[in-house]
């Protein structure tokens, strides 16, 4: 039988929570976002990760919206650090910290997208 992973607890820092009210994202559409992301990628500030999720797909390649998440692991808890909407489509970054860190959990699928996006963009 698999074992399950131990659910990890979420603290919100007052950014967090004033960016949530700004864009007017609940607790529960943050939540859902952290669990099915569409994109994850490094984030800007150190040792964060930046997750994305459409607000609604028009076709399976476009979008008008983008919620996106910046959370941190810290001692047994995610930290969920901010949270935003972004219009239209943001690019893909480049995936090298998300490769050397989480490597074994990538699917071929992303390395070899990651890896023509790289090439398309010189």
């Amino acid at each position: 039988m698999p074992s399950l992973k131990k659910p990890v607890s979420l603290q919100w820092t007052l950014h967090a929570r004033a960016k949530m009210n700004h864009y007017h994202l609940s607790s529960a559409r943050v939540r859902h976002v952290l669990h099915s992301p569409k994109r994850v990628e490094e984030g800007v500030a150190p040792k964060t990760v930046a997750m994305m999720q459409p607000v609604s797909l028009k076709t399976a390649t476009s979008w008008s919206q983008e919620i996106w998440v910046m959370v941190q692991d810290v001692a047994g808890a995610r930290k969920v650090i901010s949270a935003w909407r972004y219009p239209g489509m943001s690019k893909p970054r480049a995936m090298a910290f998300l490769k050397k860190e989480y490597g074994e959990f990538l699917s071929d699928e992303v390395d070899t997208a990651d890896e023509t996006d790289e090439k398309s963009s010189k």
